[in-house]
């Protein structure tokens, strides 16, 4: 039987880890938008559309209009994401100049972007184009899209490998953006980005609200409608 082509790479917990993650995000589409999904974890998104909803997802390399991640098998290798990863086209799917595509994030029209990240602070600043002393081979899109689009969802898991918190007081890598995140979804919690601070909605099961504040540097303001994350 044909399976789904994802990331590679990802072990069974990552691969549950980010599922939980998506499928999170995707609860946050809505009829009638168009969403730009950031290379890695993000894509994994367009598999996560609920049923009957249209939402049109947009590529900076110049498409309007992506499906789900192709069955193995049957990719196109012309059909590309702008992380270079092989996507599937919708009825009604446009191909047009990245120079396009730029003009409709610079414009205003992507109602959603969701990005990855390597560290975001609790005051929505987000970093996560470059580490100093690394080769990077651009920014890519991701400084217009925090600029650009009218909401901007991160999708990232809660602390690094080695355990390290990502969500901080203070970012200390190079900025993509100031003050452009507004929700952050992890493994762990759903958080909304306010002026007074990251407020805390929801949590994974099995996890209480001090297991996310000790995972974060940040200081979290716990809602008092606090809720379990759904699978």
């Amino acid at each position: 039987m044909a399976t789904e082509i994802k990331p590679s790479g990802l072990s069974r917990s990552d691969t549950s880890k980010r599922d939980r993650i998506v499928r999170r995000i995707a609860r946050e589409l809505r009829d009638g938008f168009y969403v730009n999904l950031g290379i890695g974890m993000p894509t994994l998104v367009a598999n996560h559309v609920p049923p009957g909803m249209e939402v049109v997802l947009q590529s900076e390399n110049g498409m309007l209009g992506i499906g789900p991640f192709p069955l193995e098998g049957s990719e196109d290798a012309d059909l590309i994401n702008a992380g270079k990863e092989t996507v599937t086209e919708i009825p009604g799917t446009a191909y047009f100049s990245s120079a396009d595509s730029f003009a409709m994030i610079r414009g205003r029209h992507v109602d959603l972007s969701v990005l990855g990240a390597m560290e975001v602070d609790e005051q929505g600043n987000l970093a996560n184009w470059m580490i100093p002393g690394k080769m990077v081979k651009g920014m890519g899109g991701a400084m217009d899209l925090v600029a650009g689009a009218r909401r901007v969802i991160i999708a990232m898991e809660h602390t690094t490998r080695d355990g390290q918190p990502k969500i901080l007081k203070q970012c200390t890598l190079p900025l993509t953006g100031v003050k452009v995140v507004d929700t952050i979804v992890t493994e762990m919690a759903y958080m909304r980005v306010t002026p007074l601070g990251l407020v805390l909605e929801e949590i994974a099961p099995g996890l209480t609200a001090e297991d996310v504040q000790r995972a974060t540097q940040a200081r979290l303001i716990i809602s008092q409608n606090l809720k379990t994350m759904q699978s």
